[in-house]
C-alpha cells in the first residue's frame, strides 16, 4: 500500500480551491471558515489497491476524490464482497455509520486506480458546524446528495431489470469498467458475474 502526500503544492492547492469554490457555489463562506478549511485539509497520492478504511477498524477520516476511483464494500459471512459505493472525481467517501456511531467499520475502502483525495479529520470537519455555522448548508446538501444516490440505487434494484441497471450503471460510469473487475460490477448491481457476462453478450449482439 503507497498513501504519499502530495509534494506539488501548486497541484495541491488547485484542487483544493475548486473543492472550496464548491462550496462558494453553495453558502458563503467567511475568510476565517476559508483559512480552516485549509488548515485540516491534506491531499494525498493514493497507489491502486491501498486500503483507506478496513472493516474493523477505528474510522476517522472522510475523504473527497480529485483523481481516480476508489469502492467502499462490505464482506457476508461467507467472505463474499458486496460493493456499496464507486467514488470518483468530486464525491465523497467513508464510512458515515462507524463515525456517526462512534464504532469501528464495517466497510472497506480501497483504491481501484492511482487516485489523488482530499482527506479531513472526520471530528475536525464536523467540528466546522460550530466554529462556523455558515458551513451548514453544504454538510447539509452533500448528506442530501448522499441519501439520494442511495435511494435512487434502491429504487433501480426494486423497479428496474439487470440490463436497465447495467445500462444505467454505464452512463454513471462510462470509464469505470477499464479499472474495475466484474465482481466489483456485479456485486454493486445485485447480479452474478455470469449475469453480468450475459448481459454484456446481449448488448453487443443488440
Amino acid at each position: 500500500m503507497i498513501i504519499s502526500n502530495c509534494i506539488n503544492q501548486k497541484h495541491y492547492y488547485k484542487a483544493l480551491e475548486e473543492l472550496i469554490k464548491k462550496v462558494k457555489n453553495i453558502v458563503t463562506l467567511s475568510a476565517e471558515a476559508e483559512a480552516y478549511l485549509y488548515s485540516i485539509a491534506q491531499e494525498i497520492s493514493v497507489s491502486k489497491g491501498s486500503i483507506l478504511i478496513r472493516e474493523g477498524q477505528t474510522v476517522d477520516k472522510i475523504y473527497f476524490v480529485t483523481h481516480g476511483c476508489l469502492r467502499s464494500y462490505c464482506t457476508d459471512k461467507n467472505g463474499k464482497e458486496h460493493t456499496l459505493q464507486f467514488a470518483i472525481k468530486n464525491w465523497w467517501i467513508s464510512d458515515y455509520i462507524a463515525i456517526h456511531n462512534d464504532e469501528a467499520a464495517t466497510l472497506t475502502v480501497e483504491c481501484l486506480k492511482d487516485s489523488t483525495v482530499i482527506e479531513f479529520n472526520a471530528q475536525e470537519i464536523n467540528g466546522i458546524l460550530y466554529q462556523y455555522p455558515e458551513y451548514e448548508p453544504f454538510q447539509r446538501f452533500i448528506l442530501e446528495r448522499h441519501v439520494v444516490s442511495l435511494h435512487k440505487r434502491i429504487l433501480n434494484q426494486l423497479q428496474l431489470t439487470a440490463t436497465e441497471r447495467y445500462d444505467l450503471f454505464l452512463v454513471q460510469y462510462p470509464d469505470i469498467e477499464q479499472y474495475t473487475r466484474n465482481y466489483h460490477i456485479a456485486s454493486y448491481l445485485g447480479i452474478t458475474q455470469e449475469s453480468l457476462s450475459r448481459i454484456r453478450v446481449d448488448i453487443a449482439k443488440s
